[in-house]
């Protein structure tokens, strides 16, 4: 149980809804199968233990949305929809209109759809009650936003909110550049995105890629601020942070994962293995975030 990505988000400090509490309202929205006129069918899974839909480990909170999907490629729909449209034109000696093939395309939809196979994923969340996080493992923002529709119609009036920092991600990773000074118990790492303000907003990536020469200097003096920036805390946890405050490429390097591997080593059981698994993330995490606000400056109270 390692996350790769976090979209950070923050519940109010007096938020103290019980774990039951939770539970029995994740419960009233369940993944079901997609219809068979339904292209996507999204509803709360069991994180692990079957009958709970909110596993909890040392006090923290591991939920996780199913998504079921239907596969029917538009190719195929357009595909037998054009199929359709030539026998008119050959039956009827008239072409068809844009309308008509528009109406063809989505009654083939309806047909193909109860044929079409279907697959499921998973999109993680981890809500930490001690600290007030709620951190989403998504790669994009569909991915997310998803998450967080089905999560504040199952907890009516979740007070919840984006994380804000008193210094915006770009001023701060373009200042950690430009001094060559990263903050205390972050490094620097080999991958960055540099942008130019103005219309045309060129952008320049390195990948892997000595950061410190005068060529960055340089682009940074030109105007270019950075979008994204690697960076490693404290030698245990890798990431790329980026503009929006997301922090993407989660990698949990050697120290934390001999961690787990000694834990593996003294014959815990996949359930178990798994608890620790999430416990060592979830404790690192926490403390990485709290490192992280005081590189920006801190938390933007809200007013």
């Amino acid at each position: 149980m390692w996350f790769r990505n976090l979209r950070l988000y923050r519940l109010a400090p007096d938020w103290g809804m019980a774990l039951a509490t939770l539970d029995g309202l994740l419960g009233r929205h369940p993944l079901a199968h997609c219809g068979s006129q339904d292209m996507q069918s999204l509803g709360w899974i069991f994180p692990r233990a079957p009958g709970s839909f909110v596993h909890s480990v040392n006090r923290q909170w591991l939920l996780a949305l199913g998504v079921e999907q239907k596969l029917l490629p538009t190719t195929v729909v357009r595909q037998v929809a054009q199929e359709r449209a030539d026998e008119i034109e050959a039956e009827q000696g008239r072409q068809v209109g844009r309308k008509e093939l528009r109406d063809l395309r989505e009654r083939v939809t309806q047909e193909l759809l109860p044929r079409a196979f279907s697959r499921r994923r998973t999109t993680w969340g981890w809500i930490d009650p001690i600290n007030g996080w709620l951190a989403i493992d998504a790669g994009s923002d569909a991915r997310a936003e998803e998450f967080l529709e089905l999560l504040t119609r199952s907890v009516d009036g979740l007070p919840l909110r984006p994380l804000q920092a008193q210094l915006s991600p770009t001023t701060a990773m373009t200042e950690w550049l430009a001094t060559g000074e990263a903050p205390s118990n972050f490094t620097v790492d080999r991958d960055l995105e540099l942008r130019a303000s103005g219309e045309g907003q060129a952008t320049i990536r390195y990948v892997r890629h000595d950061l410190e020469g005068k060529e960055i200097q340089e682009h940074i003096a030109a105007g270019k601020t950075a979008v994204k920036l690697g960076m490693t805390w404290n030698d245990r946890v890798s990431f790329v942070l980026t503009e929006k405050l997301e922090v993407k490429r989660l990698g949990f390097l050697d120290i934390l994962q001999e961690e787990a591997e000694r834990s593996a080593a003294v014959g815990n059981g996949a359930d178990e293995q798994f608890d620790v698994d999430f416990t060592l993330m979830t404790g690192e995490l926490a403390r990485l975030l709290d490192d992280l606000l005081i590189a920006l400056g801190g938390e933007m109270q809200r007013e």
